[in-house]
């Protein structure tokens, strides 16, 4: 116990959870980016899905992999020939709660380790209430200030703190935006904007499903840094998913980065760690 606080802890079952939405978000995503390229795919394995959206997407990977059991040989290299027609890398995030055999797996068929993450948790109650510092105002963000939102966002993105592990992604802000877009109409993603002393300071997203409160993005411009920012944006959207029903908030960060910081000062707990496994074409 923390103070009055029980840490939430993670056992199979909500790890699955977390890992079933993460595999939905990807798929939707993914589903809504052939408008622009009907040479995506979606194609279910293990548990998961293997995705790919267009080129340089952030969601041309095989997410969830692993709660439907072990990957069989047949299944692995019906993806690797799907990526490899595409002249993409498989990249791979894998949950350490599956079965140990799947890692031995992919690493005699030639994956390599490339990266982590982390994924925490927030167990939520109801009642929530946001709360934001003096002059940040939090607010829903719509369609008509979409380029606003996203300026600052991937502005965000670009000056990343240096705390903690690099991560090994790097897109295109043109793909960034088709992403986020896919996310909204698809997904069912809600966009947050941060309003401080007028200017646009920050944005966030969020992603409500099956009781899972999926953070599924955040970032303050640099000129509005340790102000509050990112707290009241996180409040917001807690409090948001607080009211819809869902009972676990979690967020994804880098190992050791300021986000996972921030987010354990906000009560967020290390549910486990995804292993970013990559196998060239």
């Amino acid at each position: 116990m923390i103070g009055d606080r029980i840490p939430l802890f993670c056992d199979t079952a909500l790890a699955e959870r977390i890992e079933r939405a993460e595999a939905q978000l990807i798929a939707r995503g993914s589903e809504a980016a052939r408008r622009r390229d009907p040479d995506g795919f979606v194609l279910p394995i293990a548990g998961g899905v293997a995705s790919f959206a267009e080129e340089n997407s952030p969601f041309n990977k095989v997410a969830g992999l692993g709660f439907g059991g072990v990957p069989t040989t047949a299944e692995l290299d019906e993806i690797e020939r799907a990526f490899g027609a595409r002249g993409a890398a498989v990249q791979v995030e894998l949950a350490h709660l599956v079965d140990p055999e799947i890692g031995e797996l992919l690493s005699q068929r030639g994956y390599r380790l490339a990266s982590f993450e982390n994924v925490l948790g927030l167990s939520l109650q109801s009642g929530r209430e946001p709360s934001a510092g003096p002059g940040i105002e939090i607010r829903l963000s719509g369609d008509d200030e979409f380029q606003a939102w996203l300026d600052v966002v991937v502005d965000g993105f670009a000056h990343p703190d240096a705390q903690g592990l690099p991560s090994h992604e790097d897109f295109p802000r043109e793909i960034i935006g088709n992403a986020v877009r896919d996310l909204t109409t698809a997904a069912g993603v809600r966009r947050y904007i941060a309003l401080r002393a007028g200017e646009a300071a920050g944005g966030a997203s969020i992603r409500m499903a099956d009781g899972i409160a999926q953070l599924t993005g955040a970032a303050t411009a640099p000129a509005h840094r340790r102000r509050g920012v990112q707290t009241a944006l996180l409040s917001a959207r807690l409090a948001d998913a607080s009211a819809a029903g869902c009972d676990v908030a979690v967020v994804t960060t880098q190992p050791a980065s300021k986000s996972q910081q921030n987010a354990q000062r906000q009560g967020f707990d290390l549910l486990y760690t995804r292993a970013i496994l990559i196998k060239q074409p």
